[in-house]
């Protein structure tokens, strides 16, 4: 998609961890023809057990993926740009100002040696052409949108004196200070308790709506997507399954054969509207077919592409 309200387009990425082995080079395939988009405005779920690659595509768009993984074939288009093709530099620039990251845990997020002030501020002095006073000015305004009291005191606070939630606000506040036009959640309440990731999220689509901004929400939890998302990619060993709109994945999950996983996502996911429901954990043998079709994959893909794949442990 070229669309002026695509914000983020991925088409057929492959992506791998590269490792040189008796003088050979050997790939192990960590995402495999990955296609997704990201509309403006729009909530999209990246929904997946641990390792399915959420994370692997959002440190591919961010360019912070470990040493080693390399991208080996596909494209992505960002903010308009041919995102593989722009130079390092020129990404930079966009990072933190159209693009903002939530991380996962907000006190290893957040430096430990520096004020919550100092980080925010040197965060806008980066990207707004503001003033000292203004900079804290803008600083006092987005804490207080995420709720947080007595702001100027928290300026002045290191993240070790704050809570788990408010540090989470700290970041959600940074995040959209310089509005941008996407935002890349890493399971930003996985590190909170329940009642703490209800007001999270609430106030994170309140923020969103206001601002209409995209965000890319990955998560494990088809209890959130169903709550604060839109549309929802399903991804088992580094593969979309299937997507669509949230209401087309919960409601037709079990009629194709495709969807047998989301089916079984679905069945393992508790249900506020039934109480004491016996939960179903994903059946082995779902599992076992996804990961075998991947490593069919592989074999097509290292024989399309001369390339020698790692050998399995």
């Amino acid at each position: 998609m070229n669309s002026s309200s695509t914000v983020l387009d991925i088409a057929q990425l492959h992506v791998a961890a590269v490792a040189r082995q008796r003088f050979r080079q050997r790939v192990t395939m960590l995402l495999r023809d990955v296609s997704l988009s990201v509309q403006a405005g729009e909530v999209r779920a990246l929904v997946g057990e641990s390792g399915a690659g959420k994370s692997m595509i959002v440190r591919t768009v961010l360019d912070v993926a470990p040493v080693g993984v390399k991208i080996l074939s596909g494209q992505i288009n960002l903010l308009g740009l041919d995102w593989l093709k722009t130079r390092a530099l020129e990404r930079r620039a966009h990072l933190g100002k159209d693009i903002a990251l939530i991380p996962q845990d907000p006190l290893t997020a957040l430096n430990p040696v520096l004020r919550i002030g100092r980080q925010m501020g040197d965060l806008l002095a980066q990207h707004l052409p503001l003033d000292h006073n203004a900079r804290r000015e803008l600083m006092l305004q987005w804490l207080d949108a995420v709720q947080i009291r007595e702001p100027m005191r928290v300026l002045e606070q290191y993240p070790h004196e704050l809570s788990g939630g408010m540090r989470q606000r700290v970041l959600i506040a940074m995040a959209f200070s310089c509005k941008p036009q996407l935002i890349l959640a890493d399971e930003p309440t996985t590190a909170l308790d329940v009642t703490v990731q209800r007001e999270v999220l609430a106030l994170l689509r309140q923020l969103q709506r206001q601002h209409q901004t995209a965000i890319l929400f990955i998560t494990h939890n088809l209890g959130i997507v169903a709550k604060l998302c839109d549309s929802a990619t399903v991804l088992h060993s580094g593969m979309v399954l299937e997507q669509g709109s949230v209401a087309e994945i919960f409601s037709n999950a079990n009629r194709h054969q495709a969807a047998a996983y989301t089916e079984a996502l679905l069945a393992a996911t508790p249900r506020y509207d039934r109480p004491g429901e016996m939960l179903t954990p994903v059946a082995p043998e779902v599992t076992t077919a996804l990961r075998q079709k991947a490593a069919a994959f592989d074999k097509r893909y290292a024989n399309e592409h001369r390339i020698q794949l790692a050998q399995a442990d």
